[in-house]
C-alpha cells in the first residue's frame, strides 16, 4: 500500500479496510490480520494499526473477540450503510470535480450517458 502526504495514515488503512469489505474482498465475518501482521505487512507503526481498529469498531464495521482477534461486522444493515456513505463520497467528489469544469447537472448526466455508451 503506497500512502499519500494528505491524509493520515491511518485513515488511508481503514479506507482500504472498508473498500475490501465493500468490494467482497473481505466477507462478513472474516478475521483481520492481527495488529502485528498487519503492521508488518503495512511498514506501519503497530500503533497505528491498533487506532484503525479502535475506530473501525466505534463505527461498528469491525468487533474484538478476545483472545480471538478482530472481525469484520456480520450485520447487513451496517455493511449497506458502509456501501452507501462511500458511494456518496465518491459522488461528491465526482460532482464537484466536474462543477469545477463549470458543468451543470443536466451536462454532468449527459457526459455520463455518453462515457457509458463508449462515446466519451
Amino acid at each position: 500500500m503506497d500512502f499519500t502526504n494528505d491524509t493520515p495514515i491511518y485513515i488511508q488503512i481503514m479506507d482500504k479496510i472498508k473498500s475490501d469489505i465493500i468490494t467482497g474482498k473481505l466477507k462478513k465475518g472474516d478475521k483481520l490480520m492481527s495488529t502485528r501482521e498487519l503492521a508488518v505487512a503495512l511498514k506501519v507503526n503497530p500503533n497505528t494499526v491498533q487506532r484503525v481498529f479502535k475506530e473501525l469498531e466505534s463505527e461498528e464495521i469491525c468487533f474484538t473477540k478476545r483472545g480471538m482477534g478482530t472481525f469484520v461486522t456480520e450485520d447487513d444493515q451496517t455493511l449497506a450503510l458502509l456501501k452507501t456513505q462511500i458511494a456518496k463520497e465518491k459522488i461528491a467528489q465526482f460532482v464537484e470535480g466536474m462543477k469545477s469544469l463549470n458543468m451543470g447537472f443536466e451536462e454532468i448526466i449527459n457526459k455520463l450517458k455518453a462515457y457509458e455508451e463508449g462515446k466519451l
